[in-house]
C-alpha cells in the first residue's frame, strides 16, 4: 500500500530495490558518509497533509486571493481588467492550440500557422505598419529588442528611451544593453510627458534610437509628431514606440507618425490579468526592416495545386540559418496567447475596439472629475487614456489597505519607483467600471485622503 498518491513506492518495492543492490538498508546506502556530517533528528517542516487535508489547505489559501471578478479594480500600470468576449476561452481550450508548440511541419500545422497569421495582420491594421511578426514573450522584452535591432542596423551604441516609458520595460532594456555595451540615456519627464525641450538636446549624429510609450506609463498621450521630428535629427536615428494596442483603437497609430518600429503588450487584448502573466508581446515594423526581425514570421503561400496555405519564413533564428546572421533567439511559442488576441479582435470588431477605447477615456476622465469634486489632487493633464496620477498626500500601502477593507483594488503605488512620487497614486479605470463603482470610488477615496 502507498503511503501518498502520487509517490508510488511501497515498502516491497523498497525491500526488492535494496535486495538487488545488495544493500542490507537505507541506512547502509550512506554508510560511506561520515557520521559526524550526517543530519540528525527530523527537518523542521510540516507533517504531511493526505491528499484531502492538501485540497483543503490550498483552497483556504487561495479564498484570501483578491480577484477582479470580485473585486472592482482601479490597478492598471501594465496589467489592466478589460472585457473578453467568452468565445476566447472557447477556442483557445481546443486541445490542437493549448497543446502545440512552435509550427516546424506547415503541413499538419495550417491552423495555427493561419491563427498566427491573422494576428500578424491584425496587429498591423492597429500600429499602421507593414509586417509584424507572431509574438513576443511581452511588452517589455518587445521594447528592448526593438532597440537592440536599432543599435544593429544603425550600428550606434546610445539609446534615448523617455522616463515616461514603463520603469520595469526600461529595467529590461538595461539589462539587455549590458552585454553589448550600449549605452541607455534617459529622458526627464515633465508635467507627466517627455521633456522635448531635453530630448532635443540630447539626439545627435551617435543616436541609434528614440524610444517612448504612448500612451506613457503616466497615461498621458505623447505627441508623437514632435518627438518624431526631434529623433529625426540625428542621422540615421530610428524611431521606436511602445504602445497599448487597445488605444489604438481610437488614437492616431504610430505608423501615421513615421515611426520605424512599433511594439507593445497584447494583455489589454482577450488575455486575463492572472496574477502578473504570462502575457503576449508584438513587434511590428517597416517593410525595410523585416529580415532583421527577431522571433518569426508566418507567410501566406499556395501549395504545388495552387491551394492557399501557411508557412513559416523569415527564420532569423540561429537554429534555422547561419549563428553569425541571425537576430535575436526570442521566440519562446506564445501562439497561444496571440491567438487569444487574434479571437478577441475578431470578435470585437473594428467598431468594438473603437468603442472600448473610447469608454476607457470617457470612464476615466469621469472618475477624475469625480475625484476632483471629493477634493482629491489629480495631477494629470487631460490629454491622457485610461489612467491618470493622483496625490494622496500619505502613503499609498495604507490607503490601498483602506480601500481593499472598502472593497476596491486601489491603484499602482508611483513611490515604488520613485522616491519624489511617494504619495503618488497611479488610477486605471477601464469599460468594465461601472458608474456606481466609480461614484463609490471617489467617495471612500476621497474621505480617506482627507482624514
Amino acid at each position: 500500500m502507498t503511503t501518498f498518491r502520487y509517490l508510488p513506492m511501497t515498502d516491497q518495492d523498497r525491500r526488492e530495490m535494496l535486495g538487488t543492490i545488495g544493500a542490507a538498508s537505507v541506512d547502509e546506502l550512506f554508510s560511506d558518509v561520515p557520521e559526524k556530517v550526517r543530519f540528525k533528528g527530523d527537518l523542521k517542516v510540516e507533517k504531511a497533509l493526505s491528499e484531502p487535508e492538501l485540497l483543503q489547505f490550498m483552497t483556504n489559501l487561495a479564498k484570501k486571493n483578491v480577484n477582479t471578478k470580485e473585486t472592482p479594480s482601479f490597478l492598471g500600470a501594465g496589467v489592466y481588467d478589460h472585457y473578453i468576449p467568452s468565445i476566447v476561452d472557447h477556442v483557445i481550450s481546443r486541445s490542437e492550440f493549448y497543446t502545440a508548440y512552435t509550427p516546424y511541419q506547415p503541413e499538419i500545422s495550417q491552423g495555427e500557422l493561419q491563427a498566427i497569421f491573422e494576428f500578424q495582420t491584425l496587429i498591423c491594421e492597429l500600429t499602421g505598419m507593414e509586417v509584424a511578426n507572431s509574438s513576443m514573450y511581452d511588452g517589455p522584452t518587445s521594447l528592448a529588442e526593438a532597440a537592440m535591432l536599432s543599435a544593429g542596423v544603425t550600428r550606434k551604441k546610445k539609446i534615448i528611451v523617455s522616463g515616461a516609458v514603463h520603469p520595469e520595460a526600461r529595467q529590461v532594456l538595461e539589462t539587455y544593453a549590458k552585454g553589448p555595451n550600449i549605452e541607455i540615456v534617459e529622458v526627464p519627464v515633465k508635467d507627466g510627458k517627455t521633456d522635448l525641450d531635453v530630448l532635443k538636446t540630447m539626439v545627435d549624429d551617435d543616436t541609434a534610437s528614440v524610444i517612448v510609450q504612448y500612451p506613457n506609463f503616466y497615461g498621458q498621450v505623447e505627441s508623437l509628431k514632435e518627438i518624431e521630428q526631434a529623433a529625426r535629427q540625428g542621422k540615421k536615428t530610428m524611431f521606436i514606440v511602445s504602445s497599448n494596442p487597445l488605444s489604438l483603437g481610437l488614437l492616431t497609430p504610430p505608423g501615421k507618425f513615421n515611426a520605424d518600429i512599433v511594439v507593445g503588450d497584447c494583455q489589454v487584448l482577450g488575455i486575463p490579468s492572472s496574477f502578473g502573466g504570462p502575457h503576449c508581446g508584438y513587434f511590428a515594423t517597416t517593410s525595410k526592416y523585416m529580415r532583421k526581425i527577431p522571433g518569426r514570421l508566418v507567410g501566406e503561400t499556395v501549395d504545388e495545386e495552387g491551394r492557399r496555405g501557411y508557412v513559416l519564413t523569415l527564420q532569423a533564428r540561429e537554429q534555422h540559418i547561419r549563428r553569425d546572421k541571425a537576430t535575436s533567439n526570442i521566440c519562446s511559442n506564445q501562439a497561444l496567447n496571440a491567438l487569444a488576441s487574434s479571437v478577441a479582435m475578431t470578435a470585437l470588431g473594428k467598431q468594438g475596439i473603437h468603442e472600448i477605447a473610447h469608454q476607457n477615456i470617457q470612464k476615466a476622465h469621469y472618475a477624475a472629475e469625480q475625484l476632483r469634486l471629493n477634493n482629491v489632487d489629480v495631477l494629470s493633464k487631460p490629454s491622457f487614456f485610461n489612467e491618470f496620477v493622483i496625490n494622496c498626500g500619505k502613503p499609498v500601502k495604507d490607503i490601498n489597505r483602506r480601500l481593499l477593507e472598502s472593497g476596491f483594488i486601489g491603484g499602482y503605488d508611483l513611490g515604488r519607483d520613485d522616491e519624489k512620487f511617494n504619495g503618488h497614486m497611479l488610477i486605471a479605470v477601464t469599460e468594465q467600471r461601472t458608474k456606481e463603482e466609480i461614484d463609490r470610488f471617489a467617495d471612500v477615496l476621497g474621505g480617506l485622503v482627507h482624514e
